[in-house]
């Protein structure tokens, strides 16, 4: 049966009835297509502050109405019943409506009422149906939209779809993945089918249709007497409202952050569960419980009576942590400390525990004094200026030096499972693991994949393949570590000095960063040493010495007379950022936006591509050794389609930096938009034109063109695209280019006489072959290569096409490898090849050769591109800001431009 409507009529003025940021984005979309909304019904405003739906209805001037209820004991209220029948609606949409809504409501417009569901109705009719679909450990979940009628979510159906349940996923990671944005676009696109007559009205069947009231916190204890997964389903399914508890030690306590465990259990304390099967066991990942079947799975966080959550990892240390108990000594020498205090705070009437260094007048000076003084009492306390900001009473000062005392605040040995591999005549130690919170740990799942060396096939090593469950859990650890851990309250100059610290341990590594750089992405490694290695930690110095430089301004603003006003601005870090890289530059890609977002101070999580992910994981280990504090940077390997798709789907992230290609720029920009409206910078796809002048240095030409395509086997986001020589110089250019290609020497990219190396993984390779073959299809002349080199490994020739013109792929497509595209112009057609070189959606760098300066300016100012090189190219500085115009992107990496990128501006009026 299918919804009928006239031919030629308006579509049906729309109520919205619902709530929440997901009622706001139906709402939205609906007006972007066109919908009329006459009323939007939604509920009151809580503190002081509307409903996403009512902010966004109001914004635009639609009739907003918020009442608590629409009935009393069952009846409908006269005058809520009145308000909404006044506004004329003919269809009422109702996106996650939480109230209990009439059926005179229901019925009364012409083409009734539809309900967005979470679950594949009939199955999990009512409140909680994400919440059983993981409990019952369905493998599919989804949603439905459906025409509401008088029973508990059991109209006729107009829409359903559907996904796979991940082993992991929790209610959040399949809400935000699938039924949040799913179903915004369902209930759009149902509203649609009935506007166009075509919605069907499909008989909900009582067969497999099941019914779960909402769970309370008295229902939640966990049966651990059952399988290890059923274990895992109740725990995500009630993560986290009510909580799944059980009992330990006399008091419940509720579990969060469930996954199966894959591999072997770590070592760790064994842990007695009431109704266990076999003792639980703590370890330096979490709890493990065991199921009756033998197998494991792993808590993260531990809820206690009183409200306090711990790591599970923490649960026999969890009651040192809050407090140290003092022995005698110890509270003597407290009382000299607090002497000290009182010496130094003489405004004080008296040092009680609950006084404040600082809000008791003491400046920097007196740190610098209370510090020294502690020290020269207590011979032999290491005891910084930092640790005074970190615990600024005095009860929490006592009992950090007491710690420190007794050795308990020392931080863990940084604890690393190293790949190795002699090679380069030496031994490189690889760290493989995901990096969370200062720690190397595998991924939740125990899965790996294989990093493959692009020299020969080979395998180098295997590396943890991080879950949507590891990413949440290297957000959290950014975020505690920016809004409670020492780094987002450090000295910027402090901060600037860790930044130093670690360039230098970049610097003392260099060769063992280049050889990894080698074998994981086929660089030539004396490239690598230079530009790979070398550009990286130039970089972190770059930077570093920005920290204490960030600065905002005072602006004259007319004055409110008889008062005056002193306005200035502020510039403030984001908060936590995430950082994508690809696979081209693995080191230097990460340096050139993780050094600006550092020394912004923020924290990041940052994902190497999955191709490339070893120089990304040492680096993490150097900056452990350089004293970046945990949680500041977290790495993780894997997929872009896990890691990188909940990284900009996070509602915790505020930032996400981004190279790699076009497409999948947009689907991150659109991810960011619809999460959290999360700030983005985009480097992305390029197609640069190099216009080669007959007025030009020809030696310098020859090479620096040669260069502009081939540089890092032409897997180079600025590479020359296309080359425009000009007529009366084209055949001369191409015969010295295919001259100099001949003398490159092609191999191991760790043979330092290596001028070319491998293609960085065989996909790319098969890639590359494929873009020679249409070139050759579409007629123009492959010159030179165009094949795989016959060795091991992913090895191509330098190629070289011309007669390549404007309408064919060549011309459009970026190759991303070792092929020069050439076209010839007309000689003096200045205007003509301007036209032809800016004829592209990408522009993200460019290129001119010419002797005469007039004509380099001209050219300069009219090419559509973010970079453009006279006379040189490939060359970028640190200090020099690097970004794309058009489909290439938005957004600056290094330079003080980059820098910007990762703060915000604060504006603040004061009026005296």
């Amino acid at each position: 049966m299918t919804e009928n409507r006239t031919k030629g009529n308006p579509p049906p003025k729309k109520t919205i009835i619902g709530q929440s940021l997901f009622g706001q984005e139906v709402y939205s979309n609906l007006r972007k297509q066109g919908h009329k909304v006459v009323g939007v019904f939604t509920v009151p405003d809580k503190d002081g502050k509307a409903d996403p739906l009512a902010v966004a209805a109001e914004k635009e001037g639609t009739p907003v109405f918020k009442f608590p209820r629409w009935r009393v004991k069952g009846k409908p209220i006269p005058e809520v019943v009145d308000a909404y029948k006044a506004v004329g609606a003919e269809l009422n949409v109702m996106p996650f409506c939480s109230q209990f809504i009439p059926m005179n409501v229901i019925d009364h417009p012409k083409h009734g009422s539809i309900i967005y569901h979470p679950s594949i109705l009939p199955l999990h009719r009512g409140a909680s149906a994400i919440n059983w679909t993981l409990i019952h450990g369905d493998k599919k979940a989804g949603f439905t939209v459906f025409w509401a009628d008088d029973g508990l979510d059991t109209g006729p159906i107009l829409l359903q779809r559907q996904c796979d349940v991940e082993p992991n996923d929790t209610v959040d990671t399949l809400y935000n993945r699938f039924l949040f944005p799913g179903g915004i676009k369902a209930m759009v696109e149902s509203v649609q089918l009935i506007a166009d007559g075509k919605a069907p009205r499909t008989p909900q069947p009582e067969e497999g249709a099941s019914y779960e009231g909402i769970q309370k916190k008295s229902n939640a204890k966990v049966n651990l007497a059952q399988p290890a997964e059923a274990i895992h389903n109740w725990i995500r399914g009630h993560d986290k409202v009510p909580g799944a508890w059980t009992v330990i030690d006399g008091q419940s306590v509720t579990l969060y952050g469930s996954s199966m465990l894959g591999g072997s259990v770590p070592e760790g304390q064994p842990l007695d569960i009431e109704g266990a099967s076999q003792a639980a066991r703590v370890t330096k990942n979490g709890l493990v419980l065991y199921g009756t079947d033998g197998k494991a799975l792993l808590v993260k966080n531990l809820q206690f009576e009183d409200g306090k959550m711990i790591p599970a990892s923490k649960y026999f240390s969890s009651g040192e942590s809050a407090s140290v108990e003092l022995t005698d000594d110890e509270k003597t020498m407290a009382e000299e400390i607090r002497n000290i205090w009182k010496g130094i705070l003489s405004n004080v009437p008296a040092i009680e525990d609950t006084t404040d260094f600082f809000k008791s007048g003491a400046a920097s000076m007196d740190v610098v004094r209370l510090v020294e003084e502690v020290k020269q009492k207590c011979a032999g306390v290491q005891l910084q200026n930092e640790d005074v900001y970190m615990a600024t009473t005095f009860q929490d000062f006592i009992q950090m030096f007491v710690r420190k005392l007794r050795g308990e605040d020392q931080e863990e040995e940084l604890v690393v499972d190293y790949a190795t591999k002699d090679v380069n005549n030496m031994t490189v130690k690889m760290p493989y693991q995901c990096f969370i919170n200062g720690k190397f740990e595998d991924s939740e799942n125990g899965k790996t994949y294989d990093s493959i060396s692009p020299t020969d096939g080979s395998v180098i090593c295997k590396v943890s393949y991080a879950s949507v469950g590891d990413v949440d859990r290297a957000v959290a650890a950014a975020k505690e570590a920016y809004e409670n851990g020492p780094w987002g309250k450090m000295n910027p100059r402090d901060r600037g000095s860790l930044l130093y610290r670690l360039a230098d341990l970049m610097e003392e590594h260099q060769e063992e960063l280049a050889t990894i750089e080698s074998i994981d992405s086929g660089a030539v490694y004396t490239l690598a040493l230079k530009t790979h290695v070398g550009m990286s930690i130039q970089t972190f110095r770059y930077f570093a010495g920005w920290c204490d430089k960030i600065q905002g301004k005072t602006i004259p603003i007319n004055q409110a007379r008889p008062n005056r006003n002193l306005t200035f601005t502020k510039k403030e870090p984001l908060g936590v950022c995430a950082i994508v890289i690809p696979w081209n530059y693995p080191l230097m890609m990460l340096a050139w936006k993780s050094a600006a977002c550092l020394a912004a101070g923020n924290t990041l999580v940052l994902k190497p591509a999955q191709v490339t992910p070893l120089t990304a994981l040492k680096f993490a280990e150097l900056s452990v050794k350089a004293g970046i504090p945990k949680g500041v940077i977290n790495i993780l390997p894997g997929s872009g389609g896990v890691v990188g798709q909940r990284l900009s789907e996070h509602p915790d992230i505020r930032k996400l930096g981004f190279t790699g290609s076009t497409p999948i720029g947009k689907q991150i920009m659109k991810s960011c938009a619809v999460s959290n409206l999360k700030k983005v910078s985009l480097e992305l796809g390029g197609k640069s034109p190099l216009l080669i002048f007959s007025d030009c240095d020809m030696d310098k030409a020859v090479r620096m063109g040669m260069s502009s395509v081939f540089f890092n086997k032409g897997e180079n986001c600025i590479a020359a695209g296309r080359l425009f020589v000009e007529e009366s110089i084209h055949d001369e250019f191409i015969d010295r280019v295919v001259e100099e290609i001949k003398k490159m020497k092609i191999g191991d990219p760790l043979d330092r006489s290596t001028d070319h190396g491998p293609q960085n993984h065989k996909a790319h390779l098969d890639k590359l072959l494929e873009y020679c073959e249409i070139g050759v299809k579409e007629g123009a002349t492959l010159v030179y290569g165009g094949t795989r080199v016959d060795r091991p490994g992913f090895f191509m020739e330098p190629t070289v096409f011309t007669d390549v013109e404007d309408h064919m792929f060549l011309a459009k497509e970026e190759s991303f490898g070792p092929v020069m595209v050439v076209s010839k112009f007309k000689d003096g057609d200045v205007d003509g090849v301007l036209q032809r070189a800016n004829d592209t959606e990408y522009g993200l760098a460019s290129g001119v050769f010419t002797r005469d300066i007039n004509k380099a300016m001209y050219v300069s100012e009219r090419l559509e591109a973010g970079t453009v090189f006279v006379n040189t190219y490939n060359k970028t500085d640190v200090a020099t800001p690097f970004g794309g115009f058009k489909q290439s992107g938005f957004g600056k990496d290094l330079g003080e431009d980059a820098l910007m990128e990762y703060l915000k501006t604060k504006a603040v009026t004061v009026e005296y």
